[in-house]
């Protein structure tokens, strides 16, 4: 039987550390690219760098969502899973 986890368990710091790792990620394989942020939010269709200079960096909470993501695959050719590497914090609770 699956032992699930209490969502009041999944801290904010949590969250940051997840939301961080993806906008390095993202920072990364635009890097990787050659691309500078105004160019990659051009080619997914921003007119400024706002979001990507934000979530790449988790400024003022800002993140990328699955739909952004799926986007910056798509124009970079790279698997979506990419964002996710390292990732996979381990939010199993720890045992006294």
């Amino acid at each position: 039987m699956n032992k699930f986890n209490d969502i009041e368990d999944f801290t904010e710091e949590e969250k940051e550390i997840f939301y961080k790792k993806i906008g390095k990620n993202v920072a990364r394989l635009r890097k990787k690219h050659n691309l500078s942020q105004l160019k990659l939010s051009q080619l997914i269709g921003h007119r400024s760098t706002s979001l990507l200079s934000g979530a790449e960096i988790y400024y003022k909470k800002q993140h990328f969502s699955l739909e952004h993501l799926a986007m910056i695959s798509y124009v970079l050719n790279e698997d979506i899973k990419e964002f996710f590497e390292d990732s996979n914090h381990n939010f199993e609770k720890k045992e006294i």
